[in-house]
């Protein structure tokens, strides 16, 4: 009866943890392929939020939907290492992904404090509660319209080895809590998380954390606009 009871919430940790690595690895892949997110904009960013492998058919059946992880840099003006993962959900409004049904992953930029705080506290609508733009790539992002440029997140998206800036408008972005609480075996919010320092970054999610502290160590947005 005792294994019974331990066997869920083990195979529940191991879930988070696969998708903790899942993460790293598409980070990685998508920041290092040439034509990828404008470097400028990844120094200029406060968190990023990943979701490896989210199929098109998730958006379809009510209730299912993409998971992931969001990190932020941490410090009162988001200027230092970057935080431990704070487990998070991405839940699709009308179905505007035309990812016909192959595995798709999710990079998303939050760029300002508000939309950080945002995110971290409630369920947020992107394009209502927090404005959001498909991400300009490579040497476009000069090039790009102060639109995107002003927006709280900027999304992108690659499907079939193909990589793109994506709208995301219309579907939600929330915290995890239970997986949050498979991963790090406690309850825990996300603000503590990423905010507080409530807990150190778990194994699964160290390549994703090394490798962002490595790609962007810096916040080069001015301290004075993170002010709330």
């Amino acid at each position: 009866m005792a294994l019974a009871i331990a066997a869920p919430p083990l195979f529940a940790q191991n879930k988070e943890a696969d998708r903790l690595e899942n993460c790293g690895t598409v980070i990685k892949e998508v920041m290092d392929i040439p034509d990828d997110i404008p470097q400028d904009l990844i120094d200029r960013t406060e968190c990023v939020i990943v979701y490896p492998s989210v199929v098109k058919g998730a958006f379809i059946v009510g209730g299912s939907y993409g998971r992931g992880a969001m990190t932020c840099r941490t410090g009162e003006h988001y200027t230092g290492p970057w935080s431990a993962p704070s487990m998070m959900a991405l839940e699709g409004g009308s179905i505007g992904f035309q990812i016909g049904g192959q595995a798709t992953d999710f990079v998303l930029l939050v760029m300002n404090a508000r939309g950080a705080h945002s995110i971290l506290k409630n369920k947020v609508k992107l394009g209502a509660d927090a404005s959001a733009a498909a991400g300009p790539k490579g040497r476009t992002a000069d090039a790009s319209t102060d639109a995107s440029l002003r927006a709280e997140v900027l999304s992108y998206s690659r499907s079939r080895g193909l990589f793109a800036g994506i709208s995301l408008e219309g579907s939600t972005v929330r915290p995890d809590n239970d997986a949050n609480e498979h991963i790090y075996g406690k309850k825990v919010s996300a603000e503590a998380i990423i905010f507080k320092g409530a807990v150190p970054v778990p194994p699964p999610a160290q390549q994703m954390i090394a490798y962002l502290n490595r790609k962007s160590p810096k916040n080069l947005s001015d301290p004075n606009s993170l002010k709330e």
